[in-house]
């Protein structure tokens, strides 16, 4: 049974940086295309970013641009998210998700077939 597991949400002042760690047990790594999504309160989960089995594709939405940085440690079953520049709109749930469709990544929750259990990420101004 594949799980997740996020780490290093937290309380952060605007133009800070965060680091979020995602584990995936139960199964291989490598045959995984990674995600991560954010919610906020009463609003719906949105995409921020993914990456292919193997890391050579990535993909990001407008937003997090030039601020945040997907990548995958496959020795250590982990994908990270490394967030620069943090503004007060990034405050949300991180969510971090499993597609078992390897070499494509979706944008929508549904194309995602695993997820942990989210991570709190506040940003304040």
């Amino acid at each position: 049974q594949v799980q997740l597991v996020e780490s290093g949400g937290g309380l952060v002042q605007a133009g800070g940086s965060l680091r979020l760690s995602c584990v995936l047990s139960g199964d291989t790594f490598s045959d995984y295309a990674m995600g991560w999504f954010r919610q906020a309160p009463g609003k719906e989960r949105k995409f921020v970013t993914a990456i292919n089995w193997i890391g050579s594709s990535t993909y990001y939405t407008d937003s997090v641009k030039g601020r945040f940085t997907i990548s995958r440690g496959d020795a250590k079953n982990t994908v990270i998210l490394q967030m620069n520049s943090l503004k007060p709109e990034d405050t949300a749930v991180y969510y971090c998700a499993a597609s078992a469709n390897g070499n494509y990544y979706g944008v929508s929750p549904h194309e995602y077939d695993y997820w942990g259990q989210g991570t709190q990420v506040t940003v304040s101004s």
